[in-house]
């Protein structure tokens, strides 16, 4: 699992959050405290301002009310007011304070000692023309820029009353900048404060979110953990809070899950051995018909890997697009017959399909259970051919048997010419019947081991001369025997009966197919813990194709020829069974047109020779 980042972490935005809170709290404060605390401080300063104008406006009007003899040495008006602005304009805030008279709105004082030039002009101020024009008590006040400065002035206009008349008028400029300087240094605490208190309230803060991601972390790693499929780590309990509670549940839930899983583990182990040991088949899919679990014998059945082959569909895998589709398999009830036979091999599954239900009738998905029932299907074939064969073979000469009895008994019995003719073949097809059913009782007690070899030591050498010699003796047809057999004697543990007739069937097929004037070879060849016997002729020969099918019953390469020669199809076959019997194999090789060889092998120890040498 990727590891979140350090800017993506909730410890990060922890901080952030809880910080930006504060700093929005603060910054509200702060614009509240900061408007309050001017406007407070503007109020005081032009409240006290305005309680000395009211002050001077009250002597001056005194002065200006005052009657005064020209002609008398006293101070003049001007000095008058003079005197009382110069004892007024004893503080820093205040600039300047003119007096200007009512009617002329003339200048006739100023506290100003470097501007008594404009005493006794006409003021030029709007402001104070206003207050005088109006006669508004309270006056009127304004803020201003001064321009050489640069600093913020405030102007007050306040009239002089003298019995309600208003008389003249006082035009105080105070500098306002200290106010505002001060609110600027107390400012500058409060962002100092601000600050500080951020950084002590992130540092805080970091602590605080330790104390919640710590375990978050723990729990983290815990689940990844658990992913891996470990499950004995614990998560550490930091405390007994929300996020302890949650630790807590999470080392139970980790507890429950171990337990599960080891239950799980065993299921699975067993349902694992079951599918192991198991000779079918099984596939299971899920509920859209894709393969979660398959057995080795299934895969090895289908001849596809058990890893390649998950989440692939069932259809797909059997190769049953074409008749079936999903809804049609879940609704099948009988078994599926899945041919996969070629030209050379058969094979043939039979697949049974059952659906995985819930109680509600979902279906969560399907089981395939499959057999191979290739052997059966074989077996099956060859009986039903079996039959055929044996029906053909009683068929045949039961038919000729019968037209020559019905034309005895229509009188040909009374023929002596044709009469022993057809009493001979009636007595040959007979015999052949005979024969034809005994060795198919003698075939059935082979496939029924319902047999006992009556065995014995035997030299093999002599015993395969006397064979050979008695057919030597018997033979009609010109043909050669040449013998290549070993020169001292060689003990087999053998039934010479069962032998007789095996050795019997062999030589018998090589004399019917040997030509006028051919050869029959027989050999015999000491092996490994083995003698090879083998008989050649060179007859016509077998073609590749029909080579392995010669051992099989009633099978012949030429029927027409050999049910001519009264051959019944079943002499090798036995011979096969009888060879196997003794532990042994038997094979032929054959060339078209040049001949045939017929080997078997019988088991052959050297220290049982040495024993009787």
């Amino acid at each position: 699992m990727k590891k979140v980042g350090f800017f993506r972490s909730i410890h990060l935005k922890l901080v952030l959050i809880y910080v930006l809170l504060l700093l929005v709290a603060m910054q509200i404060i702060g614009a509240y405290f900061v408007r309050q605390l001017e406007s407070t401080l503007l109020r005081n300063f032009e409240t006290s301002i305005q309680e000395r104008v009211d002050l001077l406006s009250y002597y001056v009007g005194e002065e200006m009310a005052k009657e005064r003899n020209p002609e008398e040495d006293g101070p003049t008006l001007q000095e008058d007011v003079y005197n009382i602005l110069k004892d007024f304009n004893n503080t820093s805030d205040i600039s300047e304070v003119q007096v200007i008279e009512g009617t002329s709105l003339r200048i006739i004082g100023t506290s100003d000692p470097n501007n008594q030039g404009i005493v006794g002009q006409r003021t030029t101020d709007g402001l104070i023309w206003k207050v005088i024009a109006t006669s508004d008590e309270d006056g009127d006040d304004q803020t201003l820029i001064h321009r050489p400065s640069g600093n913020r002035i405030w102007k007050l206009a306040e009239p002089i009353k003298v019995d309600d008349d208003v008389i003249g008028g006082i035009l105080l400029i105070a500098d306002v900048e200290n106010v505002y300087s001060q609110m600027k240094t107390i400012n500058q605490i409060f962002a100092t404060g601000t600050a500080i208190s951020l950084g002590i309230s992130a540092l805080l803060v970091v602590f605080l979110a330790r104390t919640i991601t710590r375990p978050i972390t723990d729990m983290r790693k815990q689940a990844i953990a658990m992913s891996k499929g470990n499950f004995s780590r614990k998560v550490k309990v930091y405390g007994y809070d929300e996020i302890g509670e949650l630790a807590m549940t999470f080392n139970s839930l980790t507890k429950k899950l171990q337990e599960a899983q080891a239950t799980t583990e065993g299921e699975k182990r067993k349902l694992s051995s079951v599918l192991s040991y198991m000779t079918d088949g099984v596939i299971a899919t899920d509920r859209k018909g894709r393969v979660i679990l398959i057995n080795e014998p299934a895969a090895k059945m289908l001849d596809v890997s058990r890893e390649t082959i998950l989440s692939t569909s069932i259809i797909s895998l059997l190769g049953i697009e074409e008749e079936y589709t999903l809804e049609e398999l879940i609704e099948t009830k009988e078994s599926i017959i899945l041919n996969y036979s070629t030209a050379t091999k058969p094979y043939v599954l039979r697949a049974n399909i059952s659906v995985i239900q819930k109680e509600t009738g979902f279906v969560n998905g399907l089981i395939a259970v499959l057999h191979d029932i290739t052997e059966q299907e074989k077996i099956d074939m060859e009986r039903r051919e079996f039959v055929a064969n044996v029906s053909h073979e009683l068929r045949t000469p039961l038919t000729t048997m019968r037209s020559y009895v019905e034309a005895l008994a229509e009188g040909a019995w009374k023929d002596e010419e044709i009469a022993p003719n057809f009493l001979e073949v009636t007595q040959n097809e007979t015999e052949r019947m005979i024969r034809l059913v005994n060795a198919l009782l003698q075939l059935s007690k082979l496939d029924s081991k319902d047999y006992q070899l009556t065995t014995e030591w035997v030299d093999f050498v002599q015993f395969y001369n006397r064979i050979i010699d008695r057919f030597e003796l018997a033979k009609e047809q010109n043909v050669r025997f040449e013998r290549k057999l070993l020169d001292q004697a060689t003990f087999v543990e053998i039934d010479p009966d069962k032998l007789t007739q095996v050795l019997d069937n062999i030589i018998s097929n090589a004399l019917k197919y040997s030509p006028e004037g051919g050869k029959i070879t027989f050999k015999m060849v000491e092996e490994e813990e083995m003698i090879v016997i083998s008989v050649s002729d060179e007859g016509v020969g077998i073609p590749k194709d029909n080579l392995e099918k010669i051992f099989e019953r009633f099978y012949r390469v030429d029927k027409a020829r050999t049910r001519k020669l009264g051959g019944t199809g079943l002499g090798l076959a036995i011979a096969k069974e009888m060879v196997e019997a003794h532990g042994g194999k038997i094979w032929a090789r054959s060339v078209e047109g040049k001949g045939t060889t017929v080997s078997f092998s019988l088991p052959y120890l050297q220290t049982e020779e040495d024993d009787w040498s």
